[in-house]
């Protein structure tokens, strides 16, 4: 993150003696992320974050990969799914691979505890619902089209304020961060980026819990559940500053970059993950040469997978989608706009498109819960029929 954010009551320099108001000392822990080189932020305690009752393990969430599918475009209808579980036992898992996990969820019930992914940073997309995300750095408020970045090993819960909710988790074994060309040497975010840091909101409100009621947290690790019992709340942060924190962003701030002919897909992009980005396809004005082509140009997948989730169905390029579908046109063989399709955008000066998708470096394997909701015959969608 570009920015430095400081929340509740801290000592004048870090290392030194904290008290509390019973003269007992604050427990000063470091956040870091690669090692001491990283980002990081300190953050001091009540309790020592050292402290546990007990632990149970949960067993297993590794996602089963189906190896050996054939090369060809998909569309997954989300459409056909059930609510089910809350915002993490309700996550189905539909794609991953070595950088990067998809799983969609339609949330139906609130979680119970606190949750941890010490696994990955979470990017969690929140399509219609709306609520608060608490965490130990604080509380943010969200509402639908936001993007909520959560770095790995923080401890949070989100209440939503209503069911179902339809919410994409994204989940990178790397860092989340904005791309680097549209940062400057200091991190601070360009003139011609897309949004800027007002757009970015961090935790706006540090509610400190001074409890010594038992309290669990579900934590993933190595791609397993361990269930962590504490013997205080988990959210007893007295104070905190650094560069490490939870943020929202909205898919609405995103200011698209468009041009007088046809602009590419990197100007979509929003975050970047070791192998992969994540885009936002946001309403905007189309190409104004006289003789533009509006809908995106053929194009020859040969290093990337990409993955479109639509959240709406107002998309030029593509006929028989749905809010809530997800194309996944793999590496391999090309893609592009559906017979018919450039002739139709041909004077369009608008588009109201709203889509997330994120590009992979590497294939992305799908699972069997994938298939359950696949539409067989999308690839027939680019055929010419005849008379």
């Amino acid at each position: 993150m570009p920015r430095y954010v400081r929340l509740g009551e801290l000592p004048h320099k870090h290392h030194t003696q904290f008290r509390q108001s019973n003269g007992s000392l604050y427990t000063e822990q470091l956040f870091s992320t690669r090692g001491f080189s990283g980002p990081m932020s300190t953050m001091y305690h009540i309790n020592q974050p050292t402290e546990v009752s007990g632990w149970e393990d949960k067993g297993s969430v590794a996602p089963r990969y189906l190896d050996d599918e054939p090369l060809r475009h998909r569309h997954l209808k989300t459409a056909r799914m059930k609510p089910h579980g809350d915002f993490v036992s309700g996550r189905i898992t539909l794609m991953g691979n070595q950088d990067v996990t998809w799983s969609q969820a339609l949330v139906a019930d609130q979680f119970q505890g606190f949750y941890k992914n010490a696994d990955g940073d979470e990017c969690l997309f929140i399509h219609d619902g709306e609520g608060t995300m608490e965490s130990m750095f604080g509380t943010i408020d969200f509402h639908p089209g936001d993007y909520l970045v959560i770095p790995r090993g923080t401890i949070f819960r989100l209440n939503f304020n209503s069911f179902p909710v339809r919410m994409i988790a994204v989940v990178s074994f790397g860092p989340i961060e904005i791309p680097r060309r549209y940062r400057n040497e200091f991190g601070q975010l360009l003139e011609h980026a897309p949004y800027s840091e007002r757009d970015i909101r961090p935790p706006s409100e540090l509610i400190t819990h001074d409890s010594r009621k038992p309290n669990d947290v579900l934590i993933r690790a190595r791609n397993r559940h361990t269930l962590y019992h504490y013997p205080y709340h988990p959210f007893d942060v007295i104070g905190w500053d650094g560069y490490v924190f939870p943020f929202a962003f909205s898919i609405h701030d995103f200011s698209p970059i468009t041009g007088k002919l046809h602009m590419p897909p990197p100007i979509h992009q929003t975050f970047q993950g070791n192998g992969f980005v994540v885009c936002s396809f946001c309403p905007r004005m189309l190409d104004y040469h006289p003789h533009a082509i509006a809908v995106p140009y053929a194009h020859s997948n040969v290093d990337s997978d990409e993955v479109l989730y639509y959240c709406n169905d107002k998309f030029g390029s593509r006929k028989g989608i749905e809010e809530g579908s997800i194309t996944l046109h793999p590496l391999g063989i090309p893609h592009g706009p559906q017979p018919g399709a450039v002739e139709a955008s041909l004077g369009a000066t608008k588009t109201e498109e709203l889509a997330v998708m994120v590009d992979t470096f590497h294939p992305f394997k799908l699972t069997k819960d994938a298939l359950e909701i696949e539409d067989p015959d999308y690839w027939k969608s680019w055929q010419t029929k005849t008379t």
